[in-house]
């Protein structure tokens, strides 16, 4: 699939990859892939985010990524299905890092030195993978021949977890970046 990918989303998931590794932890995660479309310049992604006046947010961005992982990547439904049965997500969190540590949920995911496939390359998470597959679903719904940057972020606006929580709270959501993308029509319509 990667030969279909642009040089703006390889980039991507190199800068994902690299993410992953400065941050100790084990696989490449959805966030990693997000953190690394925001570093994005002069792309169709790029474009989108800025369009939608991300660029000013990055750092509100990361901020709220790195929150939802100090709450061991759960999402604010997940915090609300805990507290319907009774169980706060705060208090549970902050419990664990006074024993533990702060962060110590978050950290749960890394280990020393990292986890690398045999090939010696880091190994995905289920759900980057699933991003990477619905960025081919995305770019041939919209009848385009390679896999862009923009359409990582548009897999990543549909995938329901942390990181389109977050970029719905800063107003970039799957409709927002295909109306900048496509056009307000149906979507299928390619911007010029």
């Amino acid at each position: 699939m990667f030969e279909r990918f642009t040089e703006d989303a390889r980039a991507v998931v190199a800068e994902a990859v690299a993410h992953c590794a400065r941050s100790g932890e084990r696989r490449v995660d959805e966030t990693h892939l997000l953190l690394a479309l925001l570093e994005r310049e002069g792309s169709r992604g790029s474009f989108a985010l800025a369009a939608l006046g991300l660029p000013g947010r990055r750092e509100a961005v990361a901020r709220d990524l790195s929150e939802a992982r100090r709450r061991g990547g759960l999402t604010r439904a997940d915090a609300d299905a805990l507290n319907d049965l009774g169980i706060d997500l705060t208090a549970l969190v902050s419990r664990v890092e006074e024993t533990h540590g702060p962060g110590a949920l978050a950290a749960a995911g890394r280990s020393i030195g990292g986890h690398r496939s045999r090939s010696g390359r880091r190994a995905f998470t289920p759900g980057a993978k699933q991003v990477l597959a619905g960025a081919l679903r995305v770019a041939l719904a919209h009848h385009d021949r390679r896999i862009g940057d923009e359409h990582l972020l548009l897999a990543l606006t549909v995938r329901p977890g942390v990181p389109a929580e977050v970029l719905a709270d800063h107003g970039v959501t799957h409709a927002s970046v295909t109306r900048v993308l496509y056009g307000p029509d149906t979507g299928e319509a390619r911007a010029s």
